[in-house]
């Protein structure tokens, strides 16, 4: 089992996307705030493939995302770290780490229907973890921490969340887990994503201490992107991909982005020299409370 990076003095921040699909202007202002953000700080910007769902998460979106990042000048420090190539250290993690209070549940989605929190109905029945689906139980306090846009938050996560599942029947290792243990061993220092992302928050902080893995010590979570709905713009809600295939259509998406960023502008130039101006103008001072960024389409 690897071990844990010592947190860095440099900050280390990271952008993960999930390969079930192109890169849509949602994950596109993400992947700039996370990027004009370490960046100001003088930090190393991590790319992480979160493609643990072989089922969903396809090469070729992994490919089209890496081509759309380079064109738009959004160059990642260090090797790129595919989620779906690390199953043995997030076993190793869940065994050695989760021993105690991680087990095994065989229940279906019908045996669960009309319950917000999982009732535990599979705690303590002893069941061998191959072939079951893993839970691990949460704290059953309050976490609290501050979030740089969205201020203090305090949340009980097995209040909120219950006891969720690590792995699923088929070996598939869930988001929680894996988010977790990579965010340690890289040694990120700060994260930057979607508001969506934040009532998990408290989950992974909680599954970090219990991993023994390095705190992340600075959180922001971006208002999002909303198509003409009202909903959140996802692949899920049929999002229009990016399209990159041109230097002018990247100075046009980075300007829009940046826009949507409450960013001021600059100048039309190559998207890597547009990058250097936005790096040093970056101020998330304007996305402060803010649960929308804008409505697209």
């Amino acid at each position: 089992m690897p071990s844990p990076l010592i947190n860095s003095e440099i900050p280390i921040g990271r952008f993960a996307p999930s390969p079930t699909g192109e890169l849509h202007l949602g994950s596109l202002t993400t992947a700039l705030a996370s990027y004009c953000h370490i960046k100001s700080l003088g930090g190393r910007w991590l790319l992480r493939m979160e493609d643990t769902d072989t089922q969903r998460c396809k090469p070729e979106f992994s490919q089209q995302i890496l081509r759309d990042l380079d064109n738009l000048g959004l160059h990642h420090d260090g090797e790129v770290i595919y989620q779906s190539q690390r199953q043995a250290i997030y076993d190793d993690y869940l065994h050695d780490k989760l021993a105690d209070t991680a087990y095994a549940c065989e229940c279906s989605r019908k045996d669960l229907a009309g319950f917000n929190v999982y009732p535990r109905f599979c705690l303590g029945k002893g069941l061998t973890w191959i072939g079951h689906k893993i839970r691990v139980q949460l704290p059953d306090r309050d976490v609290t921490f501050l979030d740089n846009l969205q201020g203090w938050q305090s949340v009980n996560p097995q209040q909120t969340l219950g006891d969720v599942v690590l792995k699923r029947a088929d070996g598939i290792i869930n988001y929680f887990l894996a988010v977790s243990v990579d965010d340690g061993l890289q040694g990120v220092t700060h994260i930057m994503r979607g508001l969506d992302i934040l009532p998990l928050t408290t989950a992974q902080i909680a599954l970090m201490d219990m991993l023994d893995l390095p705190a992340v010590r600075s959180w922001h979570h971006l208002p999002l992107v909303q198509n003409a709905y009202g909903q959140k713009l996802s692949k899920q809600n049929l999002a229009q991909p990016i399209d990159t295939g041109s230097v002018q259509k990247c100075q046009a998406l980075i300007q829009h982005g940046l826009g949507l960023l409450k960013q001021p502008p600059v100048e039309m130039d190559t998207p890597e020299r547009m990058l250097v101006q936005a790096v040093v103008q970056w101020d998330e001072t304007p996305l402060k409370g803010q649960a929308v960024l804008g409505r697209t389409g």
